[in-house]
């Protein structure tokens, strides 16, 4: 076996290690998919950038940053004419989390009643 095998063995016998595997390659996913995005449509980070009204190194953090707020992926992905679903996946039952809650928060804003749809 070589080092490197003996390094990486040791390594990932650590408590913890797969958990933050986990999450590394959650981040690179994000990361890869909002780049994927923007390039599909056509944008540099700077052209992007523009839309959203942030900079080209503030687009740059958010693909690749695992810290990035709900708001500012809907921002991004809003700018690439998408829309950011959010559900939760419980068994064989999908519940939705946005646009749900991101409807009732813009009625909340608007001060329209309960039931009213937001513009």
């Amino acid at each position: 076996m070589t080092d490197m095998k003996k390094w990486e063995k040791k390594v990932l016998a650590t408590p913890g290690a797969a958990e933050r595997i986990a999450d590394i390659e959650e981040e690179l996913r994000l990361a890869a998919g909002l780049t994927a995005l923007r390039e599909q449509a056509g944008l540099s980070q700077r052209e992007l950038a523009q839309k959203i009204g942030v900079s080209q190194p503030r687009i740059a953090a958010i693909e690749r940053s695992h810290n990035v707020t709900i708001e500012v992926l809907e921002q991004y992905v809003g700018a690439l004419g998408c829309k950011l679903q959010l559900s939760v996946v419980k068994g064989r039952k999908t519940i939705p989390l946005i646009p749900a809650a991101h409807a009732r928060a813009r009625r909340m804003k608007s001060g329209a009643p309960r039931g009213a749809k937001p513009a």
